[in-house]
């Protein structure tokens, strides 16, 4: 079946390490089900895993590809949760199990015709939604589902601030939190960014150090070391900076004072469950 591997490493230009071709058709154990897949999202873990982040040589060659749906050998229509966890870990939140990887680290992706997964990570596809746009949620989407209802426990009336606005995630962040009644403002260095900020929903946009008219209940954060200092800044008194990524490094100046004296929280957020995403 075609696929497209990651097949070596480069931290400088990672698409010198993708391949596309033939591979073997992938093993079914007990347990788990095979999917054809009908769509594929593209994430930029995929170009983490060409670095060589978060993927061992060993495992090379290794299929890409965390997102995806498409139809099990019974003819459902099916959407792949990315976790690949035991259910019973972390008090059934898979995130908390410490041995947890998503597709494509320790086990094949869904950039392939064919994937198999365990059967549990298998959700019904809604009929309203097309395949590619159910390829698009397991990843950017439930993490920003996460972040904003489970781990900062957002709700209607609350004022959100989604750093980097051009991102997967951020771009989630600002259309789920605009349909659920907040009050969304985003940031980004790109006028255009932020002009599809506010097509997204976003109430209000700003230059990433640009001055807030009020502080806010939360921080989505995405960006890392550029944003860091502002977006513990932007939080009210007892608000919370909630953390998924550092694409610009992830080694800030904690800013402690800020932190304690303001009794402000950060709170790290990874993925999502199998139940979140059935939601």
């Amino acid at each position: 079946m075609f696929a497209v591997t990651a097949t070596s490493f480069d931290a400088e230009n990672p698409l010198a390490g993708l391949t596309l071709g033939e591979v073997s058709e992938p093993e079914v154990p007990d347990g788990w089900a095979l999917v054809t897949l009908r769509a594929a999202a593209l994430n930029h873990h995929d170009i983490w895993s060409l670095k060589g982040v978060g993927l061992r040589p060993e495992l090379l060659p290794m299929i890409l590809g965390c997102d995806g749906a498409g139809i099990d050998a019974d003819g459902n229509e099916v959407i792949i949760h990315a976790v690949i966890a035991d259910p019973d870990a972390g008090d059934g939140d898979e995130t908390l199990d410490p041995r947890r990887s998503l597709l494509s680290e320790r086990f094949p992706g869904t950039l392939a015709e064919r994937i198999a997964v365990p059967r549990r990570n298998l959700i019904p596809k809604p009929a309203s939604l097309t395949f590619e746009q159910a390829a698009c949620l397991p990843t950017s989407w439930l993490t920003a589902y996460r972040m904003l209802f489970t781990r900062a426990a957002l709700r209607p009336g609350d004022t959100v601030l989604v750093q980097g606005a051009g991102g997967g995630v951020s771009t989630a962040a600002i259309a789920l939190a605009r349909a659920a009644g907040l009050r969304v403002w985003a940031t980004s260095r790109s006028e255009e960014k932020r002009a599809r900020a506010t097509e997204l929903g976003a109430h209000a946009t700003f230059a990433p150090d640009e001055r807030l008219p009020e502080k806010v209940d939360a921080v989505v954060e995405t960006v890392g070391r550029a944003t860091w200092a502002s977006s513990v800044r932007a939080v009210r008194p007892g608000g919370v900076v909630v953390v998924s990524g550092a694409t610009t490094g992830d080694d800030p100046s904690a800013d402690l004072t800020q932190v304690f004296f303001l009794q402000r929280s950060v709170i790290g957020s990874t993925m999502g469950t199998r139940g979140e995403l059935q939601r």
